[in-house]
């Protein structure tokens, strides 16, 4: 079995027995194939091989996230091939991972969400739209209120299932990486958003059969992710803002970062946002270490006080 066949079956093993998403498999695809283009026979490399090459993805300007993220690919697929007796070792094993720098997420400051949010409510309300405009105005308020409302990954909203907006509830199930379930909510001006687009979106005859929130002629039959990415930033510029700075991973950030500034638990975002270890959601402790500072400033009786 060469390289190739060995990396499909490592493939198949992560969709069948870890239910590893399409985005997932994929990378891990891309990683792989491109380790093995450069290694020749992958299954066969030495860590003296990977270590090189690891080292020339350095030299190619890849940021270490990248470099992580192909090494964990390869110790993913190595520890397959040792486990199914297709090698009698893990050239992986003393490899260190590359230094991550520490970055804080981009976010949105309230009054800037606050003003995305009111452009995409005005031009959903605007009288004068009409037809396919009226639509993608309706679909795009939907899809932003529903975000900062829930902090979803993309992914996960623009995949929504109709039956959300037909329940009309509070809260909602939604199914995030590795098939895991989670509950979030949904804020009023969320679900009063999600109405006057599923109102919509039922008397568009296209959209009768489709069993997403937000459909389209695209082969996974709901909205692509890239043009949701696409509309958000012109949004955004229509609202003063300036597009460069905000995708809907930034408003996910938003959603995070605001939730800490107004008092919500870590771990409670955590769950919110469907990390699976909690160091992840540790990126936002810059937020909580403001609010403890702005807390002793207002609190403690030795604190500094304005005359």
């Amino acid at each position: 079995m060469r390289s190739g066949a060995r990396i499909e079956a490592f493939l198949e093993m992560m969709s069948a027995e870890r239910g590893a998403a399409e985005n997932t498999l994929a990378s891990y695809r891309r990683d792989l194939e491109d380790a093995a283009e450069n290694l020749g026979d992958l299954a066969q490399a030495g860590t003296a091989e990977i270590r090189a090459y690891l080292g020339a993805i350095a030299s190619r300007g890849f940021a270490p996230t990248s470099q992580a993220r192909k090494l964990s690919a390869l110790r993913q697929f190595f520890k397959f091939l040792y486990a199914e007796g297709l090698r009698p070792d893990d050239p992986t094993g003393t490899l260190d991972s590359p230094k991550k720098e520490r970055s804080l997420p981009k976010t949105m400051s309230e009054a800037e969400t606050g003003r995305l949010l009111d452009r995409a409510a005005a031009e959903a309300a605007d009288p004068a739209l009409a037809g396919g405009s009226r639509l993608a105005a309706l679909r795009l308020h939907a899809l932003v209120e529903v975000l900062y409302a829930t902090g979803l990954r993309v992914s996960e909203l623009v995949g929504l299932p109709l039956t959300v907006a037909m329940r009309d509830e509070r809260f909602f199930i939604v199914r995030g990486k590795g098939s895991k379930d989670r509950m979030v909510p949904l804020s009023g001006k969320a679900r009063e958003a999600m109405r006057a687009w599923l109102s919509e979106r039922n008397l568009t005859p296209a959209f009768a059969e489709n069993p997403h929130l937000f459909p389209a002629a695209s082969e996974s039959g709901f909205l692509p992710r890239q043009v949701f990415a696409r509309e958000l930033k012109a949004l955004a510029a229509r609202a003063g803002i300036a597009s460069a700075k905000i995708s809907p991973h930034v408003l996910r950030h938003a959603f995070a970062s605001h939730l800490l500034q107004n008092g919500a638990d870590l771990r409670a975002v955590q769950q919110l946002l469907g990390h699976s270890d909690i160091s992840t959601t540790q990126i936002y402790t810059h937020v909580l270490e403001e609010r403890l500072v702005r807390l002793v400033n207002d609190h403690h009786p030795l604190a500094d006080k304005p005359l």
